[in-house]
């Protein structure tokens, strides 16, 4: 009997991913734990492996697809001794998948044939767009048509759904597709010259009413762009953002950090570990919320959630975005481990080969734009914590000592809270927990 391979759920919350890269191709023999697949959701790039036996009979789903919905049918695999070609025709669609639409040549010459009314393409029958209705299509085929001058609603889609991706413009441009319907003569007014008023959620056209034709390019949002986009509003509209700012003094950190370092021992004429300051931080904030359990907390509806270890997310920067990958129970760890489990997880973070549990969750998190020269900024609460904490620039400062000026290194860090589940007072005590392991490290040790 025929085993169909479906696109898996790689995250608790995850409806739909890219099939960025098969691995095998079809009448290829493939075992349990063999790696089918590589698939982008909006976070990282995951290999799916095979949980059975069998031949590829069939490639449903082609490479570089976008959108593909959790459990729809993505390859079909004939079980051993069953007939390779009877497997391809028989596996059956899962209730998440639609049957491929028919495809046609004959669309775009169609389409071009009828520029002032446009006649149906059969091959459309079985996509939602209709003449009139909205047609379903990816940023990067929007972009494509329009740069070719292709109307994409006369494209036929191939993607779930009767979605219209990149292979189907691609396909349309070499057929000579329809050409996009004329566009409405530009006003002669001075007020046409007058920026448009954009209303929430205005649309592509809208906006760019605003701005000279050829001023621009458009870049289709990514999944993580979306994603990141989304949370973010969500928290600033949702949480109640409350801000509490303290400098600490670092040179007593500094020594420590470079007493600590001269002394690691060597694997293959390598140091085993070098700390970072911001392995320092990461620390500490652990100590502080161990010490301060009250601020250890998420918020719910029903309930305050109160975490008995601290998972620190620490803010990586890569290509697109950002990514908060976690080191749990920091606070049990010692610094050479958190250096070297940060140092793996930055380095698997922007390659965007993390795993969902690596960066999801989460009781806290870091924020450090020192090391770009940043000298104090406000982070926005990542949910579910309730806390999140902004890291600035370490810089020589004038400080006054038992009445006297003198230099010091010094930070100005910045905590976010969520003042429904950290209010000011409970903020600032974490704070000043913080402050105490950073200019006394010697605790850290302990």
């Amino acid at each position: 009997m025929p085993i169909n391979i479906t696109m898996p759920a790689l995250s608790p919350t995850m409806e739909e991913g890219n099939l960025a890269k098969w691995l095998v191709k079809e009448g290829d023999k493939v075992s349990s734990g063999d790696v089918l697949c590589e698939i982008e959701t909006d976070k990282a790039t995951m290999e799916v492996e095979s949980v059975d036996e069998g031949i590829v009979a069939k490639l449903v789903v082609p490479a570089g697809t976008e959108g593909v919905k959790v459990n729809a049918l993505i390859a079909i695999l004939a079980a051993d001794g069953e007939d390779v070609a009877a497997a391809a025709s028989g596996g059956g669609a899962t209730p998440a998948a639609k049957a491929e639409p028919a495809k046609t040549e004959a669309a775009p010459a169609k389409a071009e044939a009828a520029p002032a009314a446009p006649a149906p393409v059969a091959a459309q029958a079985s996509a939602p767009a209709s003449s009139g209705a909205r047609t379903f299509s990816s940023p990067l085929a929007r972009r494509l048509a329009k740069e070719a001058g292709i109307d994409i609603s006369a494209v036929s889609g191939t993607g779930p759904h009767g979605r219209v991706v990149k292979k189907d413009v691609e396909t349309a441009v070499a057929g000579g597709g329809a050409k996009a319907a004329p566009a409405a003569a530009a006003p002669t007014t001075a007020a046409a010259s007058a920026p448009a008023p954009l209303a929430k959620g205005a649309s592509d056209e809208a906006v760019l009413k605003n701005f000279a034709e050829g001023s621009y390019e458009l870049v289709p949002h990514d999944g993580m762009r979306k994603t990141i986009a989304k949370r973010l509003q969500e928290s600033k509209q949702t949480i109640p953002h409350f801000y509490v700012s303290v400098d600490c003094e670092l040179d007593a950190l500094l020594a420590l950090r470079a007493q600590i370092n001269a002394s690691a021992p060597e694997k293959d004429g390598k140091p085993v570990y070098k700390l970072s300051v911001n392995d320092m931080v990461i620390k500490a904030l652990a100590l502080a919320l161990r010490d301060v359990p009250d601020a250890n907390v998420s918020w719910t509806d029903t309930n305050m959630v109160k975490h008995k270890h601290a998972d620190v997310g620490v803010a990586v920067s890569i290509p697109g975005g950002l990514i908060t990958p976690i080191i749990r129970s920091a606070e049990t760890k010692s610094l050479s481990t958190i250096s070297n489990e940060m140092k793996d997880l930055g380095a698997r973070a922007k390659g965007r080969k993390l795993k969902p549990e690596e960066y999801q969750g989460g009781t806290t998190a870091v924020s450090n734009m020192g090391m770009m020269g940043v000298k104090n900024f406000a982070a926005v609460v990542n949910p579910p914590h309730a806390t999140i904490l902004a890291i600035g620039a370490g810089e020589e400062r004038v400080v006054v000592k038992k009445g006297q000026m003198v230099i010091a290194n010094v930070m100005t860090v910045t905590l976010s809270t969520d003042h429904r589940a950290v209010d000011g007072a409970l903020g600032a005590e974490l704070l000043g927990a913080f402050k105490r392991y950073i200019e006394n490290p010697m605790g850290m040790l302990v």
